[in-house]
């Protein structure tokens, strides 16, 4: 575990950013977050991606970000994007290459978080709660198929949740 990368993984909103930069600095290593590599890599935003090339082109693009993310770092925390398990070969890189971190959150809780959020592409519909619990209906099984360590980031203070994450880490 010691040189292994730590991923973090799970819906939209369910805090993999905010989560990933605390344990990072908790657990003194780099924080990487993929949609804001991906962001800085192109020069373009992941809604501007979306739109020019659709969701397969944004895909394909995280995809490779990751891949390289990989190869480049070690001992990193690294957020992911939420759709980044829906490809065979990211679950695969997942599972080989650290420790893999489901943070699981209720379709309410992640409503609540995301409702005024304007930059998610997949949300920009009218009826965002139906949007959101089809997508965790689909991706929940992907999430837990590549997790070792499943925790409800849905509820407590984050300060609560990094502490028993950094403990079940060290633990390991």
């Amino acid at each position: 575990m010691e040189g292994s990368n730590i991923f973090l993984v799970g819906a939209m909103g369910s805090g993999k950013s905010s989560v990933g930069k605390a344990l990072a600095e908790t657990l003194h290593r780099n924080f990487l977050d993929v949609d804001a590599e991906i962001e800085s890599l192109t020069g373009a935003n992941i809604e501007w991606i979306f739109d020019m090339d659709g969701e397969q082109g944004f895909r394909d693009r995280e995809s490779k970000i990751f891949s390289t993310l990989i190869s480049e770092n070690a001992r990193a925390v690294i957020a992911t994007g939420g759709g980044i398990i829906l490809r065979e070969e990211n679950r695969r890189l997942l599972l080989n290459n650290g420790l893999v971190i489901y943070l699981c959150a209720s379709s309410q809780q992640l409503f609540q978080r995301t409702r005024k959020d304007r930059k998610r592409p997949l949300l920009q519909v009218a009826d965002r709660k139906s949007v959101i619990e089809k997508l965790l209906e689909e991706r929940d099984p992907l999430y837990r198929q590549v997790a070792d360590i499943i925790i409800n980031s849905g509820q407590g203070r984050l300060s609560n949740l990094v502490k028993k994450l950094a403990e079940k880490i060290l633990a390991m």
